[in-house]
Parts: structure tokens; C-alpha cells; sequence
């Protein structure tokens, strides 16, 4: 499904690539600025700007040819071209109880039970936690419990996040481990982190770029993920919303590279729909269906590994 022409993509790439050079985003960490202004950013004003020719060197030399490993080699996903694997996700605070027919907070439990279906199922080919353990106590609990729930219950792809910087180095030594020693996991690293990297509209999230400069020093592959809401952190026109997804997304992608060129990052727009009469957010709209395929396109158009939220209920 392609809602997008060819000249609404490059309407759409070339407005994204305006709002980079001269509105930028704000919020920028210490860190971030000192990588991005060596490549040829612009720090003004508190805002850091990226010329256009520095988007289109990020998009001509960025990694598209790498693999996202599974701990059992079978598992292992070529995600080039316009091929589709399907995997859970997202951040659910509540399950259905099969038992009861009721709501109920997730737990960590929850999450390693979600973990041993999807090993055992053939058409979900990745595990990206899919519900929150809201019976973690404290960051580190949810953080490390997390991870380990999830590696416990399967041995395709895991996606899993962190909260704060503190956290990763544990994780990334219970990975290491896991793998058999840091050598084995940078060989074939079968955890990538999750990174919402912005608060949207445009505006860096401290907390989150802390925890990726650590993982993409640590060998940990990288979502990028913007997650605006069209109508409240977005525009409320369906291309607005997709420009500005676009817009800081490549920034992210820069700011991977910047960091250490061709480390592996998938492109992950996710611009989501306020049902503007009560602010709730609206995942399974046929405006959130237009979204995903035009950010689809995008993906597709730069020849970049995409990710996109999809099949989403109440």
C-alpha cells in the first residue's frame, strides 16, 4: 500500500531536510553536540542544526547491510530491501487474564511467558518486549529483570530498552554473558535497544541519549524511534506528522554515525493519531495506517533497514 507518490517523497524529504538546517532540534546533551558539530553540525542559540549535506552523507554512507542476529543462528533476519519480518512490541501496562476475562497489571512473568510463545512461533520472527513488568520496583529492577525475562524465554532477536544510562553497563554484562564473553556478543549481537531519542516536536531526551551512546559503545545495534502524537507533539496533518518524524529520525541517524560510523541503526518513524476529542492515543485508525505506510515508503525510498509499529488494537 504506497499513499505516497514519488513527488510527495521528495515533497516530504526535501520539507524534512528544511526543518533540519533551519529550525534543528533542541535539548541537545553535551555529548550529542560535540559529536554532531564534528561532522559539520551547527550549535546556535541552544539548538543544534544539520545542514543538508550532512543529512545526505549520513543517508549515502549509512549501514543497510547488516543482520539482526537471533541467539540460535536459525533466527538470524536479512532485513535489506523491502522485505517485512513481523515481531511484538511496544510498552502494554495491562494483559487481558485469560482466566478472568479482566484487565490486570503485567508482570514480569507476563513478559517471560510472551517470550516462550513467540520462540515457539514461526510468523513472529523477533521479540521486542511487548508489556511493561509493573511489578519491578525501581528502574534497575525493570531495567535488568527485563532483559533477562526476555532472553530467558527465547532465542530469536530481542529488542529491549533502558531507562537510564546507570543500568546499561549490567546489562550489557549480562549480555556479554549470556554470548559467551564481549567478543562473541560484538560478533553477533542479538539484543538491540530501543531508543526514543526524542521528545517530540524536535527536542532531544537526555536520559535516552545517555543510555545509546552507552549500547552503540557497547556493540548494541539501535532503534531509532521518534513516536509523535499527530494533533498534540505533531502536526495534525497526516504529512506534517510524517515530515517531522522523518526530520528527527535523520537526525538520529547522524547522530549514530557521528558517533561511530556504520554502526548498525534501523530507521524507526513512528508517528502515532490523537482521537482529538478525548487525547487518547488511536493505534488501530486508518489514519494510523497511513502513517506506517507512508513512513514505510520513506524507509524504502533511502534504501534504509525501517521499522514500523502495525496491527495495533485498543
Amino acid at each position: 500500500y504506497k499513499p505516497l507518490s514519488e513527488s510527495d517523497i521528495l515533497q516530504i524529504h526535501n520539507s524534512a531536510l528544511e526543518v533540519l538546517e533551519t529550525i534543528g532540534l533542541a535539548q541537545a546533551t553535551p555529548s550529542c553536540i560535540a559529536a554532531c558539530t564534528k561532522v559539520g553540525a551547527e550549535y546556535k542559540d541552544g539548538r543544534l542544526y544539520f545542514p543538508r549535506a550532512l543529512v545526505e552523507h549520513t543517508l549515502d554512507t549509512a549501514n543497510r547491510d547488516f543482520t539482526l542476529y537471533g541467539r540460535n543462528p536459525k533466527h538470524d533476519l536479512y532485513p535489506q530491501g523491502s522485505k517485512v519480518h513481523f515481531g511484538t512490541g511496544g510498552a502494554a501496562v495491562d494483559v487481558v487474564d485469560v482466566e478472568n476475562h479482566e484487565y490486570r497489571e503485567s508482570s514480569l512473568s507476563d513478559l517471560y511467558d510472551a517470550a516462550r510463545i513467540v520462540e515457539l512461533q514461526d510468523n513472529i520472527h523477533f521479540f521486542q518486549r511487548p508489556m511493561v513488568a509493573r511489578d519491578m520496583k525501581t528502574d534497575a529492577d525493570l531495567d535488568l529483570n527485563t532483559l533477562y525475562a526476555c532472553l530467558s524465554g527465547t532465542t530469536k532477536h530481542i529488542g529491549t530498552s533502558f531507562t537510564v544510562a546507570a543500568n546499561v553497563p549490567a546489562g550489557l554484562e549480562m549480555m556479554y554473558a549470556v554470548a559467551g564473553g564481549e567478543e562473541a556478543f560484538r560478533a553477533r549481537p542479538f539484543v538491540s535497544a530501543s531508543v526514543c531519542f526524542v521528545v517530540p516536536p524536535l527536542r532531544f531526551a537526555q536520559d535516552a541519549c545517555e543510555v545509546m551512546e552507552l549500547m552503540i559503545e557497547g556493540g548494541v545495534p539501535i532503534l531509532l524511534l521518534s513516536a509523535g502524537q499527530a494533533g498534540a507533539t505533531s502536526p495534525a496533518a497526516i504529512a506534517g506528522s510524517v515530515v517531522q518524524a522523518i526530520a528527527e529520525c535523520l537526525a538520529g541517524l547522524v547522530y549514530v554515525n557521528a558517533l561511530k560510523p556504520g554502526h548498525p541503526a534501523i530507521f524507526g518513524p513512528w508517528p502515532f493519531v490523537s482521537d482529538l476529542r478525548t487525547g487518547a492515543m488511536s493505534g488501530g485508525s486508518g489514519e494510523q495506517s497511513l502513517l506506517m505506510a507512508a513512513c514505510g515508503q520513506m524507509a524504502n525510498h533511502y534504501g534504509l533497514v525501517g521499522g514500523s509499529p502495525a496491527a495495533m488494537a485498543d
